[in-house]
């Protein structure tokens, strides 16, 4: 049997949403004795798209087959590109798919019929999205949207804010699922950008300081929080740290020494990023299992392949998780390879995937702390 979810319907609240919202609060849930003998789930994919509409018409079978294979209980992808329901000057839907024109019900029509069909038919389907269609560059734009699937195999709840937010997250960054045994946190973090201006490092130290407020915050259940992070945490996660330390443009020179370099680069957000991981007790979980450098294997954004970026690469996806799940961490591997992006099917991201083991049962976990002891 089937269940569905409804999300969160007062995501304006004015008061700090509640991890734990009781159905009184907008959420309902259909409920089986099958479904609540179901485990969490224990294989992710992460995926900046970079337009869900183009995948679909271009590389979808190429996504699908590695869909099909992997075979993953949930799907977080980011830069969807596709705006949110709701006419001119009017209050948006966050959740429906723009159907209220002929290219709109075109697109979500296209886009529905993909996803209807397998491997995603079996996919429950949560959306969070911008007011706006995205139409610029592959990184970083206010008006980006994200989606999010799980398969049905577990009972949970879905917000589209920050805990930290007083209101709904308006670019459509954010996803947050509380699963049973854990919260699975979906982003796709804001460009830094290349200058001091309030759309670009002035909007991105606030969001570094919303989510270091929101993982201190997220107690009592582990986190995994993944998606299109836009940082390179160290030098080993990009493949030539002196041209992204000294990249520039247009010859602009920010006038903090920290703030030089590649957006995702520079020290100010690596330093930013550290402090996450360290005050939230995260583990970077593919540095967790790959301490060597791999220059063919080891990173997840791939430049132009023509232009002064071919070759020229970054690990900014991710799949970060707290310390207390570091020991299930089976696999968490790039997908794609190689300058000429293989495995990236259309996208300058290619998927990231993370594989845990069962949790262990409390006389389990007893046993083993018995045996340490």
């Amino acid at each position: 049997m089937k269940r569905f979810f409804k999300p969160i319907e007062k995501e304006c609240s004015a008061k700090k949403p509640a991890l734990s919202p009781s159905k009184k609060d907008g959420e309902t849930t259909e409920t089986s004795s099958e479904e609540n003998s179901k485990k969490d789930p224990l294989k992710f994919v992460t995926w900046n798209a970079n337009s869900l509409l183009l995948r679909v018409k271009n590389n979808w079978p190429e996504f699908s087959n590695f869909i099909t294979t992997f075979d993953p209980d949930v799907i977080a992808l980011q830069e969807v590109r596709m705006p949110a329901a709701g006419s001119k000057d009017a209050p948006k839907n966050h959740q429906e798919l723009k159907d209220d024109t002929k290219a709109s019900r075109e697109e979500k029509l296209i886009l529905m019929r993909a996803l209807s069909s397998p491997p995603f038919k079996n996919y429950q389907i949560w959306w969070s999205l911008a007011d706006s269609k995205y139409a610029g560059t592959a990184l970083g734009s206010s008006d980006l949207v994200k989606y999010l699937a799980f398969s049905c195999i577990s009972e949970c709840s879905v917000f589209h804010f920050l805990l930290s937010a007083l209101k709904y997250e308006p670019d459509g960054r954010v996803i947050l699922a509380e699963f049973e045994t854990f919260y699975l946190l979906n982003t796709y973090a804001p460009n830094n950008g290349w200058k001091e201006e309030e759309n670009s490092f002035q909007r991105r130290r606030k969001w570094d300081k919303r989510i270091q407020e929101f993982v201190l915050q997220c107690s009592g259940k582990p986190l995994i929080w993944c998606g299109d992070l836009n940082v390179s945490h160290e030098e080993i996660d990009v493949s030539h740290p002196e041209f992204f330390a000294a990249a520039k443009l247009n010859g602009y020179v920010p006038p903090n020494k920290e703030d030089w370099g590649q957006p995702g680069f520079t020290i100010a957000e690596r330093k930013r990023f550290g402090a996450i991981l360290k005050e939230g007790r995260l583990i970077d979980a593919y540095r967790f299992l790959h301490k060597e450098k791999d220059m063919d294997c080891g990173f997840s954004w791939s430049g132009n392949p023509i232009g002064k970026y071919r070759g020229k690469r970054m690990r900014i996806d991710y799949f970060i998780v707290s310390e207390e799940l570091k020991d299930r961490i089976i696999a968490c591997e790039m997908q794609g390879h190689g300058i000429e992006l293989e495995g990236f099917y259309g996208s300058d991201h290619c998927p990231v995937s993370l594989e845990l083991s069962e949790a262990s049962s409390d006389s389990e976990k007893k046993e083993k702390k018995n045996l340490d002891v």
